[in-house]
């Protein structure tokens, strides 16, 4: 018995050494060199993608150069994949990640959410030719999504957001075939090219559908029918909980004093940043 209590002792000071090792780990790198490095997407309006000047602009990038200011540092951004971006185990390669992230179970085991930011409904967006006026219009037809996303999650129904006074989710749609796209604008670009020549619809965020019309692609959203509703959080590496709280209490900031409001409207129109 006096060997086995030795044996947990001596674990509870390796594991005690362990969390002290990563305390303050992120916010102490970012703190002394005065700079931090969020990773994000380089192809998604308006959220994030690079302008004509070959500059990153967006929502998200108007974000993460906010939360950087109330930091007292610089900001630099890096575009890695999707999968990279939401896996975790970034070995300190990136401090934050601002790239609109929904906060689902299955995350939650691999990244931390420094806390949600804004909120997105996702939509069924349609060729302007389609007659479909409702969800069961789209029955057995070819709907497109984002690979690697909540839309795929959705059309597969398996979606678990993990956040906390959301309604459950319905899924309404049975789709005759699903077609995956690596980038969120490309689903569109086979949408745009008639109603049923490649696709027939295209789940996707809100923001990215009506920015997508705006930019004179010939689409509509469904009226009155919401897939679903997702908040969106900002992530860090699951090392040290000092900078997830510290740059959670920033985002809270952010909200209460109105400048998400801002930074919405000014970006999708509307304020996406009430709970």
């Amino acid at each position: 018995m006096k060997k086995l209590i030795a044996r947990l002792a001596i674990g509870v000071v390796f594991v005690a050494a362990a969390v002290s090792a990563h305390a303050g780990q992120t916010l102490d790198r970012v703190m002394e060199k005065k700079a931090m490095v969020v990773a994000t997407n380089s192809g998604w309006p308006p959220q994030s993608y690079l302008d004509d000047n070959n500059e990153m602009v967006g929502f998200d990038i108007d974000v993460s150069r906010e939360i950087a200011k109330r930091l007292g540092v610089e900001v630099s951004f890096e575009t890695p994949d999707w999968a990279t971006l939401t896996g975790g185990r970034w070995q300190g390669r990136y401090d934050l990640g601002v790239g609109s992230v929904t906060p689902t179970k299955a995350r939650a085991q691999v990244i931390d959410f420094a806390g949600i930011y804004y909120y997105s409904p996702y939509v069924y967006v349609l060729h302007k030719d389609s007659e479909a006026k409702a969800v069961d219009d789209l029955k057995g037809k070819v709907i497109g999504v984002e690979t690697a996303t909540t839309s795929e999650d959705f059309i597969n129904r398996r979606l678990e957001i993990d956040a906390p006074g959301l309604p459950p989710i319905e899924y309404k749609l049975e789709p005759g075939e699903v077609r995956t796209f690596a980038d969120s604008m490309l689903p569109f670009d086979d949408l745009r090219l008639g109603n049923g020549v490649r696709l027939d619809a295209v789940i996707a965020p809100e923001q990215t559908a009506l920015n997508a019309i705006k930019n004179g692609y010939p689409l509509r959203v469904l009226d009155g029918e919401y897939a679903f509703k997702e908040p969106l959080v900002v992530i860090a590496e699951k090392v040290d909980p000092e900078w997830t709280e510290k740059v959670g209490g920033i985002i809270e900031e952010m909200k209460k004093d109105g400048t998400l409001a801002t930074l919405t409207t000014k970006w999708y129109g509307k304020d996406y940043s009430a709970d």
